[in-house]
């Protein structure tokens, strides 16, 4: 399986729908739900969350999900159920998606810094979880540099995974699994799809995204390397939630995901073409487009 780049044709044709058009269009490649804003999304995929494991604590059987240390807001509301509730997380099993590293290829302290992805989840998720309700340490998996087959190998080993809560970039990645640009070698989406967990680069245009929108952009604040699982264990799952509510920083993203054949190019368009169940989950300035409004025949 493997796709061209995308023509700019493409693209253009797909940001000029006016989103109230998009739900109609032939062989959307995932559903698509459109809240009216950012705190909405939010609340709804964090009540997911916690109805999910809910069902299979009374099912008797594991949760077993990726997370992103980004977007964080869900994480309030399914911590509040989860408090208010009693609702056990002891048999909830979680693949985190990346970890920054250091210019040579080694972790940053554990902290509650933007450096430390970790840290970042204890802060905001693990540490506000009631201790008897907590997921045991043991079945927090983290990619790690000193045991990098280990998460591969326990997807392998739960029979993988329910559901992948992702956060989108804006060119299209999903965890570190970036658009491959190195000259010397090409990688098929077959190849893509079948990526273990691995020490990346980060792409340039990543790094640029990521200072702007929380250092002004001091490129100097965003470590250059890091560690993600690949897409094996991704499309192991049984449905993914791309969480998408940052607006117009997706606005492009969000027409390419519904309308885009796998590509490298674009990774997030591989996991329909191997997971079940793919919904786009956004705003309705997300989903809009420039394009869509934009001035024709003057």
């Amino acid at each position: 399986m493997q796709t061209n780049r995308l023509t700019k044709e493409e693209i253009f044709k797909w940001c000029s729908i006016p989103k109230e058009e998009l739900k109609n269009q032939p062989n959307l490649k995932t559903k698509l739900e459109i809240r009216k804003d950012k705190a909405t999304v939010m609340t709804e995929l964090g009540n997911m969350m916690a109805d999910e494991v809910i069902k299979h604590n009374n099912q008797g059987i594991p949760t077993k999900w990726v997370l992103p240390a980004g977007p964080t807001d869900e994480y309030a509301i399914f911590v509040e159920r989860v408090n208010k509730e009693r609702i056990s997380l002891k048999n909830l099993w979680i693949f985190h998606m990346d970890e920054f590293l250091d210019w040579e290829g080694r972790p940053l302290p554990v902290a509650d810094t933007y450096e430390s992805l970790e840290g970042t989840m204890n802060a905001c998720f693990y540490g506000r979880i009631d201790d008897e309700l907590n997921v045991p340490e043991e079945q927090r998996i983290w990619p790690r540099i000193n045991n990098i087959d280990y998460a591969d190998e326990m997807c392998e080993k739960l029979g993988g995974v329910d559901t992948v809560w992702a956060g989108i970039g804006a060119t299209g990645l999903v965890a570190f699994n970036e658009a491959p640009r190195n000259y010397c070698y090409r990688l098929t989406v077959d190849e893509y799809a079948k990526g273990k967990t691995r020490i990346v680069e980060l792409n340039d245009d990543s790094m640029l995204a990521m200072s702007q929108r929380s250092f002004g952009c001091c490129l100097d604040r965003i470590p250059p390397k890091a560690i993600t699982i690949g897409f094996r264990i991704m499309l192991s799952a049984k449905r993914c939630i791309y969480m998408v509510a940052t607006g117009t920083w997706k606005q492009t993203v969000c027409r390419i995901i519904l309308f885009s054949e796998p590509t490298t190019e674009y990774p997030v368009t591989i996991i329909p073409a191997y997971v079940p169940d793919v919904t786009l989950m956004t705003t309705e300035d997300t989903i809009d487009h420039p394009l869509a409004h934009e001035m024709k025949g003057w």
